[in-house]
């Protein structure tokens, strides 16, 4: 029942519940307190107003007795004033007596002895006062008898009364009682509304949740395999299978990720080895391939010097041909062991002088910035995170790049840099030929050249050898173009401010290679 509901409606009908026990035990109270408050009205309001009208009529009545006897003792006009006010007030005592009790449900009896009482008052007043009053003498006998039946009735008003007080005193402790014990009630439905909604909460949603919690404990523990389901409200069950859910994307996504990552191990593995053939290649391509290509130069140009006499130009021309070739191979071979390396040798990244690195770039090149009447200017330069030998390589390919590929005019170079973020931005501008933009993504290949070798020499190394080490450094290397009013190119990369958090790759930090 519980799993088909959600913690909303169970605690919907727990309000419910509570609501209704609230509410029946708030008409009980109201009950008791309204019983109450009737006693309590029909003793302040009617009883005790009553009670004092009886002293009035007691009070009345002696007044009566009193005038009449002064009266017959010494006549006189004022004594006969004073008892017809006497009678008055009794009148007006009985009527406001008769008025109060009228209704009640003791209103009969006090009635009938009101009556009775004013029955023998006037009796005595007919026999015995008025008679007095008149100016005769009375008997006096017959006056004695009256005024006692007029006490004795007096008495039995006071009598009735003063039971009235008692039932109704009775009355008010009753209800009284009566509402301790719907507050008794009351307190008793609240406190099991109370402990139905703790039930309807340890049931329905702590519990369940404490069994949720634990199965996840469970799976976070290692046990990856171990399925998640909760019995309880259907919130609590839908998140246990979302959560059971996400377990078995998660664990398929780790068994995967551990098959890539023994992958991985195993191409890590045939790159280390490829890695040493290839340096073992590099050995033998500086040793045994050049040595051979060494002989081919130094035997051709000896044939050229011992038989110089005995060659015409055409054969002189073959034999430069020769020349030139194997010494060009040469430059390929140690152009293309350099690109190889980079990253293999030379030393871990730490903070380098950029300016100092330009300036060895600058020493290597001196002759042929020389011999171009190049023009260079350049400021203070940063420290940034590289290694000094690779910087420099990168300066010198692309201030010979500018240098080789310049105009009629002398060239005219601008070194600069900026920080941006965690990178610092170089920057290498000429006022040389320019790069078609067509070709921008041609000019960082390996062996692609824009020009023929007799135009520009060179091996189309350079600009490819600069991407490798700027990517080596962290960064990246890109063009700019100029335009019809200022011709040229700007080169531009971006190598590292300070060190990252973590080592780069192939930064030397755990470089097996």
């Amino acid at each position: 029942m519980i799993a088909r509901l959600t913690i909303g409606r169970l605690l919907l009908l727990t309000a419910a519940l509570m609501a209704v026990l609230l509410v029946a035990g708030a008409v009980l109270t109201s009950i008791a307190l309204g019983d109450g408050r009737k006693a309590r009205h029909t003793i302040l309001d009617v009883i005790d107003p009553a009670i004092l009208r009886t002293m009035d009529l007691a009070t009345a009545q002696d007044a009566q007795r009193a005038a009449i006897a002064a009266h017959r003792a010494e006549p006189g006009a004022g004594r006969l004033t004073a008892y017809r006010a006497a009678v008055t007030a009794e009148r007006a005592a009985s009527g406001e007596i008769a008025r109060l009790v009228a209704g009640q449900e003791f209103g009969e009896p006090v009635t009938a002895a009101l009556t009775r009482l004013g029955v023998a008052s006037a009796r005595w007043r007919a026999e015995y006062a008025d008679p007095v009053a008149a100016g005769g003498s009375g008997d006096e006998r017959a006056g004695e008898v009256r005024q006692a039946a007029v006490h004795a009735e007096l008495a039995a008003l006071r009598e009735r009364l003063a039971d009235v007080h008692r039932t109704g005193g009775a009355a008010v402790n009753a209800g009284a009682g009566r509402v301790y014990v719907a507050l008794a009630i009351w307190t008793a439905l609240l406190v099991a509304a109370l402990g139905v909604l703790a039930v309807v909460l340890r049931t329905a949603v702590l519990r369940p949740v404490n069994d949720l919690a634990a199965q996840v404990g469970t799976v976070a523990a290692g046990d990856f395999d171990h399925r998640v389901r909760v019995r309880g409200p259907a919130e609590l069950a839908a998140l246990a299978a979302d959560v059971d859910d996400m377990r078995g994307r998660i664990l398929a996504e780790w068994r995967t990720a551990q098959h890539a990552r023994r992958r991985l191990e195993q191409q890590t593995a045939e790159l280390r080895r490829s890695n040493s053939d290839l340096e073992q290649f590099a050995y033998v391509a500086s040793h045994d391939l050049q040595e051979p290509l060494r002989k081919v130069a130094g035997f051709t140009q000896m044939l050229e010097q011992r038989y110089a006499a005995d060659l015409d130009d055409r054969a002189r021309q073959y034999i430069a041909y020769a020349v030139d070739g194997a010494k060009r191979m040469q430059k390929l071979i140690n152009d293309l062991l350099d690109f190889s390396r980079v990253g293999k040798v030379g030393g871990a990244l730490e903070m380098t002088d950029s300016g100092e690195a330009l300036r060895a770039a600058l020493r290597d090149l001196a002759a042929a910035v020389e011999e171009s009447g190049a023009r260079i200017e350049y400021g203070g330069l940063p420290q940034v995170y590289a290694n000094g030998p690779l910087l420099t390589r990168l300066w010198q390919n692309v201030l010979s790049n500018a240098v080789k590929f310049r105009s009629a005019e002398p060239p005219h170079i601008r070194i600069g840099a900026e920080r941006d973020g965690e990178m610092w931005v170089f920057s290498c501008s000429d006022n040389g030929i320019g790069i078609d933009p067509r070709h921008t993504d041609r000019i960082f290949l390996i062996f692609q050249r824009l020009h023929s070798r007799e135009a520009y020499p060179g091996t189309g190394i350079g600009l490819a050898m600069a991407k490798r080490i700027a990517e080596y450094l962290g960064g990246r290397i890109w063009v700019e173009h100029g335009d019809t009013e200022t011709p040229g190119t700007t080169f531009r990369w971006t190598v590292r401010a300070d060190p990252p958090v973590a080592p780069l790759p192939g930064s030397g930090a755990d470089d097996d290679g």
